[in-house]
């Protein structure tokens, strides 16, 4: 099993992530309806504090918490839809 990590990440503006990864891809990150869907995530909603994240070597982490959609979302086609 090969891991993929995010490699770098820019804020677009309006909840979304310009993410690249460590296979090659890139991909944008929508997160609007996703962290709208989960208590755990509500803080981010602040877009403020969503724009201030960081890379921890994996994946894009907040001072409050770590957003890891693969830990969230078990669906793969769900997932498809939520990074586009």
């Amino acid at each position: 099993m090969n891991l993929i990590w995010v490699n770098s990440a820019k804020y677009l503006g309006d909840y979304r992530l310009s993410l690249s990864f460590s296979n090659g891809e890139q991909r944008v990150f929508d997160a609007k309806d996703f962290i709208a869907s989960y208590p755990l995530f509500a803080s981010l909603q602040d877009k403020k504090l969503f724009s201030q994240f960081q890379l921890d070597g994996w994946t894009v982490s907040w001072q409050d918490g770590r957003l890891d959609i693969r830990m969230y979302i078990p669906d793969k086609k769900q997932l498809k839809r939520i990074i586009l």
